[in-house]
């Protein structure tokens, strides 16, 4: 009976090492492969991929930016010299455009046809810059230059403005917009969370009486359980229309509405960890407080909320990790304008956001893909930097913060 006890014990500990290893390998491989992905965005090329830029042969411009292709195609540039080339009207050009020259059914099958016909439209036309599929480019036509496309940096992805990912012909993918909204949105949560949170943990656990915390503590804690979607939807129902009508906003959906929903959902975190610090302060503390003559207010603030102060912050950093890494009820009430915000009443996007509107639409391994696996990255990292502060944070002794 005892050695098949200890066959029994022996077979669930190498079960659960076994299970063990296979998840830390398994969140190992994940990460993994989630940079690998994410890194690749910066072998790729700025102009979409299978595509050139061509000018002619007498431009002295040798490359140029991403920001500057961008605004030429937009007609934001309209001149060389603003992009360090002779003085000249910029005639931007796209390879569907010839076919307004000339007959699509002139050229058929005839590649070279094709080809000659591009070397003829750059060869006529000093100031064009063309943006031809590689297959076409006229290679052999002395009058036609192709400039050379620099892979996206680091500097245009994490000091980028512009998150324009569909943009052709060069994407735009600038993070700032994304981070900002999301530390905009994330910071005003928790600003509205924090003080309605630890006044509710101060209540339960110090006011209330037993009947009342019975029924409170289980109605917040289930608050929890409710799907964000259900939160985005009355966000976007109830009080995107209410704060339109009441602040006279042109939309509703704004960072100040994100935020009101982030600090609902973060409210059972902060109140639920907050209150069971304060309830862990030892009762002879509390009596000895009052038997000195402290009032039961002065109690509260100057013995136990200093007692529970790294339950507390734990609680304030866990419920900042939920409003960073929330998606779905902030991508319905936001407005999803990839913006850098100037205030609190503008339409942003964050970056879980981002990911899960365009994930979809990305084609796999394109630089679109790989942009929102960096994305991934960067939320990675913050929720880690997190997590690590409130394990931190709550596991510092009480003793020293009385």
């Amino acid at each position: 009976m005892k050695r098949f006890r200890r066959i029994i014990e022996r077979l669930a500990e190498v079960m659960l090492t076994l299970s063990g290893s296979i998840t830390s390998l398994a969140i190992l491989l994940i990460i993994i492969f989630l940079f690998k992905e994410g890194l690749g965005l910066f072998d790729s090329p700025s102009v979409e991929k299978g595509y050139m830029l061509c000018v002619h042969s007498s431009n002295p411009i040798e490359q140029l930016t991403p920001h500057q292709i961008k605004e030429i195609f937009d007609w934001e540039i309209t001149d060389w010299n603003e992009v360090g080339g002779s003085k000249g009207e910029i005639i931007p050009f796209r390879f569907d455009e010839l076919f307004s020259l000339y007959p699509e059914e002139e050229f058929g099958e005839n590649y070279e046809l094709l080809e000659q016909r591009l070397g003829e439209v750059i060869a006529r036309n000093p100031d064009i810059i063309a943006f031809l599929p590689e297959q076409y480019l006229p290679r052999e036509n002395q009058a036609v230059k192709i400039l050379p496309v620099e892979s996206i940096s680091p500097i245009d992805f994490f000091g980028g403005k512009e998150w324009l990912s569909t943009a052709t012909p060069s994407p735009q993918f600038g993070v700032l917009p994304l981070i900002m909204g999301t530390v905009w949105v994330s910071f005003f949560a928790i600003l509205i969370a924090l003080p309605l949170g630890l006044g509710v943990a101060i209540y339960l656990s110090e006011l209330a009486g037993v009947r009342t915390r019975k029924l409170l503590k289980p109605t917040i804690e289930l608050l929890a359980g409710i799907p964000s979607v259900v939160y985005g939807f009355f966000g976007l129902v109830v009080l995107a229309p209410l704060i339109q009508r009441t602040l006279h906003l042109p939309v509703g959906e704004t960072a100040f509405a994100g935020s009101l929903i982030l600090a609902i959902m973060a409210l059972p975190t902060i109140i639920t960890i907050a209150e069971d610090a304060m309830r862990g302060t030892p009762r002879t503390m509390r009596e000895a407080s009052l038997a000195l003559g402290a009032t039961p207010w002065q109690t509260i603030y100057k013995v136990i909320v200093p007692y529970a102060s790294s339950g507390i912050m734990a609680a304030v950093v866990l419920g900042i990790g939920r409003a960073i890494g929330e998606t779905m009820a902030v991508l319905m009430v936001t407005g999803n304008a990839a913006v850098i915000p100037h205030s609190l009443f503008q339409s942003v996007r964050t970056i879980p956001a981002t990911i899960a509107a365009e994930l979809g639409e990305a084609p796999a391994g394109g630089a679109h893909y790989q942009s929102l696996f960096l994305l991934g990255c960067i939320l990675f990292a913050i929720t880690m930097i997190i997590s690590a502060s409130a394990e931190f944070i709550s596991k510092r002794s009480p003793d020293k913060e009385i």
